[in-house]
């Protein structure tokens, strides 16, 4: 790893840091705070190093006007100001003459937070579509950018890969402790090493599958990426969620031809129906009729799964194996959960889903390690990088403009 934090020059610098605070919000209460949190060991070292600190994140997608006004980061900025024990003054722009003009009058180990990046995207996506003049006016605003967000890192947007083409650009604390974590637990995991892949889609995930199924001695699979397979092996799915794609169903089959020692698929299931909503019935796999939706793994799944999971060193959970939002499509889940953290493996969760169901259910504290990330993770255990990354370790910078 290049351009730590802690091996850059930063003492009494202006700094432009960019965090990923996208936090759940429910009616202007922020529901997990824990994003704030990751980002405070990098604030308090930049303060104790006497910087002025200009803080970039997004939050949300902006599509419309109305989606302004739901996803400003000011709340966060109250939240953050409680958690650092100071002010943390906000800024309603984060673009223009009165945001240089502010920053200028910055006084040492003072915190500005700029407004939502992604306000930049409306009307013309100059945030995701790394505008260059976007990039240099935030790059203007510092001396130094320090990238801690690390699951925005696999983008190349303005604030997080634009700005490190025009600065002296390092990774903070909490960027360092995904990428050593993931490294150290995943990309060279302790044998038996077990994958356990759930979610909706298989289509975004088939680089993942085919870069971890050399590394590790079993994918247990669940949720629509089972059905997928199974529907390319020819099993009725019903109505559940699945890819309809020809050309993945081909490249799903010919992975599962190749690694068919490797891979288990469920045995029974949990279905639904599409006429009639409050329809719950345990099938055995080759049970399944075409009005059902497939949307949890039944007892037999459980129990083979069990097995392997308590005879593996270590454990990677990406997705959820059912739908388990609703109650009635839970314990599948659940007790995957319950399965993983009472095992002696050393215990990984990564992506959006999975960790959401680790804390719904209580297990945010007995697993070893959860990504942050949700398509940056994947995408990292998959190539080994992030474009935003890369950015920053390539050393080469274009000097900006005084402000």
């Amino acid at each position: 790893m290049k351009k730590c934090l802690q091996n850059m020059n930063v003492r009494n610098k202006r700094v432009v840091l960019r965090l990923d605070l996208n936090v759940p919000m429910q009616n202007g209460v922020i529901l997990d705070d824990a994003k704030i949190r990751d980002s405070l060991e990098t604030i308090f070292y930049l303060l104790q190093e006497n910087c002025r600190i200009v803080i970039l994140s997004h939050f949300g997608k902006i599509k419309t006007q109305n989606d302004k006004l739901r996803y400003s980061l000011e709340k966060v900025s109250l939240r953050l100001k409680e958690l650092v024990g100071q002010e943390v003054y906000f800024s309603k722009e984060n673009f223009g003459e009165a945001v240089v003009k502010r920053v200028q009058i910055m006084k040492p180990k003072e915190i500005l937070m700029l407004e939502n990046t992604r306000f930049m995207d409306l009307p013309n996506k100059l945030e995701s579509k790394c505008d260059a003049q976007l990039s240099l006016f935030w790059a203007s605003l510092g001396d130094v950018f320090v990238n801690d967000a690390f699951a925005t890192s696999h983008r190349k947007h303005a604030s997080t890969y634009g700005i490190s083409l025009y600065l002296p650009s390092c990774i903070g604390f909490a960027m360092q402790k995904e990428i050593s974590s993931l490294d150290r637990l995943i990309l060279h995991p302790i044998h038996p090493f077990t994958v356990i892949m759930g979610g909706a889609k298989i289509d975004d995930k088939i680089t993942l599958i085919e870069s971890l199924l050399p590394k590790c001695e079993h994918l247990l699979c669940g949720g629509g990426i089972a059905n997928t397979c199974l529907e390319a092996l020819g099993f009725e799915t019903g109505q559940s969620i699945s890819s309809t794609d020809p050309i993945v169903l081909d490249k799903v089959k010919k992975i599962l031809l190749q690694y068919k020692d490797k891979i288990l698929l469920p045995l029974d299931a949990i279905v639904g129906s599409t006429y009639d909503k409050s329809y719950v019935k345990y099938k055995l796999i080759n049970e399944i009729d075409e009005n059902d939706m497939i949307l949890d793994i039944g007892a037999k799944t459980l129990q083979r799964y069990e097995e392997i999971i308590h005879n593996s060193e270590t454990v990677f959970l990406n997705g959820t194996v059912g739908l388990y939002e609703d109650m009635r499509f839970a314990n599948g889940t659940k007790e995957l959960l319950r399965i993983i953290t009472e095992s002696k493996a050393v215990s990984v969760c990564g992506g959006g889903d999975a960790s959401s169901s680790v804390r719904n259910f209580g297990y945010g504290n007995k697993f070893t390690y959860i990504s942050s990330g949700g398509g940056a993770t994947l995408e990292y255990i998959a190539t080994g990088n992030l474009a935003a990354i890369e950015a920053i370790k390539e050393e080469m910078y274009i000097e900006t403009l005084d402000m």
